[in-house]
């Protein structure tokens, strides 16, 4: 602990340890953070590597980074320089991404957003950036009234690439701009940037198997290329040393128990090298963390992948086409949160930029109309349960909230304040319930279906408590609670190859749960009973059982009602609709990659077609549910060291 204070004393001065961030006044960012002792090369390198938006992100990066062993290393950043569509042809290529994804999963092109590329990728080092990205604000300024409006744009295919190409006459004017930009960074900013010389496009979908081409040739012809856009000429920037990682998200908190490992905080990201891994152990591999610098030993299970655009950073976006004063209030909150999928402040740098909320319309848009009381056809909706307890706090949870008479004790805000039956027969060891935010996050997701106006029929879950209390707050939200009934169905009990032990779960029985005032129908009788569930069942087996019960579900549930909620687990999602839709069952390994995307409150929507009992994955009524980690503080740990 000592040695990372004496870090801290060396880039923090006395004086400003002393005082709160914001008594610090200068003329710019940069100024202030030369002012508060950070040496210049890392302050610059802190400021372009959070994209300049704020004293205090640089700060947070520079405390972050604190043990990189790349911190003082002079390396350039790599930049480049899109066109991206704004307005409804935008809503159109997110709808695309969206559906291509569900419905043939992921393909090379959804590692980036939709976009145009103007240039090759470029070098910058940190004290030019600020000059080049004047040079892209003035080489916009000098092309407002002479870009090409509307773009045109055509739809080509092939065997494994689908584009909407830009015709080459005006193609050749945006390469023009492209050579002006190119001109004007050398000429101020010093620096080298190749126009890009191949037919300009933005790519669709590429590098997918041949047989998913039908499927995306028809959602690529849906799209209306003639709708009308803003065209806006955006810069990003990655870090170098990782432009042929792979990129990764952390999905689960890790604390190492090795010195050779890396801690994990979910939401980062992880950068992984094929090369580095041959010398790791099963289940382990070796990467580097976005949000520290450090490199180590993860285990594998923990990360799921990510698109590379994710950790780009952005570093301003212009329009051809308007300008205004209201367009420079906003700069890049929606921009971000829309693309990067990232939660980042304003960006307070100066410049004409729009309004980037602009560049990807909010989904509403794409949302199932709420004008009806009903929807016209039948919709099967699949949601997975809230925060797990034993996640959260660890297997060892129930030591944490057990008084010395085995009594409930809450030891944590987000724990319940009570749990149901905790006195009675209990097998809480393998049933775990779910947190204040997890029934936080059920009832939001209840309150978005009651403002889309989306009507519920029917609900089913899997006897596990979580499933069970997921549902009964997501009917609290949709003001449903006591007026709709929970049918506990055994069958849509996760795969039981992924229980621990030699026995399924001691569920709380269906009168037990009425009983503690859950919104219970008791006279349901499973389709599938308890006893038939069988411990480490095969694949296929699952994939089969819960096919044939969300089927029976379907069959029972249609003379009497139109939609139908399941909130079961992660892989119901997968395991719940796509034998529905005709698709054939994926391997295991592709079963378990699309599982451990899939959050807590994941929420999909499965349409049927015609009579014939054909069903389609579409667009869901409410939107994504995102949140952050939020880690156990002890003052005593923190602030009481001497």
């Amino acid at each position: 602990m000592a040695a990372k204070e004496d870090i801290y004393s060396k880039i923090l001065p006395r004086r400003l340890r002393q005082n709160r961030l914001g008594s610090v006044k200068c003329g710019s960012s940069l100024d202030v953070l030369l002012s508060m002792g950070f040496p210049r090369p890392r302050a610059l390198k802190a400021l372009v590597s959070t994209g300049g938006r704020s004293v205090q992100a640089a700060c947070d990066w520079l405390f972050s980074h604190v043990d990189d062993p790349f911190l003082d290393d002079p390396l350039p950043r790599e930049f480049v320089l899109y066109l991206r569509p704004s307005g409804p042809l935008q809503n159109q290529l997110s709808h695309f991404w969206q559906q291509s994804r569900v419905t043939c999963g992921k393909n090379k092109a959804h590692n980036i957003f939709p976009h145009i590329t103007l240039c090759q990728f470029f070098m910058c080092a940190d004290h030019k950036v600020e000059a080049l990205s004047e040079c892209l604000q003035s080489t916009v300024q000098q092309w407002r009234g002479r870009f090409p409006s509307p773009l045109p744009l055509e739809l080509y295919t092939s065997s494994n690439f689908i584009g909407l190409f830009v015709d080459e006459q005006v193609a050749d004017v945006l390469k023009q701009f492209a050579a002006d930009f190119a001109t004007e960074a050398a000429r101020k900013a010093e620096v080298h940037v190749e126009p890009h010389k191949k037919q300009l496009h933005v790519t669709l979908a590429y590098n997918f198997p041949t047989d998913h081409l039908p499927s995306l040739e028809k959602l690529a012809k849906g799209i209306e290329v003639k709708l009308g856009c803003d065209w806006l000429a955006v810069l990003f920037s990655r870090d170098i040393r990782f432009a042929n990682h792979e990129t990764l998200r952390v999905q689960y908190p890790y604390t190492p128990q090795n010195e050779d490992e890396l801690e994990l905080v979910p939401g980062d990201y992880i950068f992984m090298s094929p090369v580095d891994q041959n010398s790791t152990s099963e289940g382990w591999v070796f990467g580097t963390s976005l949000s520290t610098g450090l490199s180590a030993l993860l285990p594998e299970n923990y990360i799921t992948l990510a698109d590379e655009s994710d950790t780009w950073v952005f570093h301003g976006s212009h329009s051809f086409f308007s300008r205004g004063p209201s367009e420079k209030s906003s700069k890049d909150r929606g921009m971000l949160d829309a693309l990067l999928d990232s939660r980042r402040p304003e960006n307070s740098s100066p410049g004409d930029t729009p309004s980037l909320s602009l560049i990807c319309h909010p989904m509403q848009v794409l949302r199932i109309s709420g004008s009806h009381s009903r929807q016209p056809k039948r919709t099967l909706f699949v949601c997975r349960h809230g925060e797990r307890m034993d996640v959260v706090f660890g297997k060892h949870w129930l030591s944490l909230c057990s008084d010395s008479k085995g009594r409930y004790v809450r030891s944590n805000l987000n724990m319940p304040p009570c749990i149901p039956m905790w006195g009675g027969q209990r097998d809480y060891d393998m049933d775990a319930p779910i947190t204040v935010l997890g029934c936080t996050q059920a009832r939001l997701v209840g309150e978005a279906l009651l403002e889309s106006n989306t009507v519920i029929d029917f609900v089913y879950c899997s006897p596990s408590l979580r499933c069970v209390q997921t549902a009964q707050n997501i009917l609290k939200g949709l003001q449903q609670e006591g007026k709709l009934k929970l049918r506990i169905e055994p069958g849509l009990f996760e795969w039981t190859k992924w229980v621990s032990g030699n026995s399924l779960p001691a569920w709380i029985p269906p009168s037990d749960l009425a009983a503690s005032h859950f919104s219970v129908d008791t006279t349901y009788r499973p389709l599938v009973p308890v006893n038939k569930l069988t411990v480490s069942e095969s694949y296929d087996t699952y994939m089969s059982r819960s096919y044939q019960v969300t089927k029976d579900i379907l069959s029972d549930c249609k003379p009497t009602g139109n939609n139908v909620l399941i909130v079961a687990h992660a892989s119901s999602l997968e395991a719940c609709t796509r034998q529905l839709q005709g698709r054939s069952l994926q391997t295991t390994k592709d079963f378990i990659q699309v599982v451990r995307k899939i959050p807590y409150l994941g929420f999909c929507s499965c349409e049927e077609q015609s009579d014939a009992g054909a069903w389609q994955l579409v667009d869901p009524p409410i939107l994504p549910l995102t949140h952050g980690p939020n880690h156990t503080f002890d003052w005593r740990e923190t602030l009481a060291q001497e």
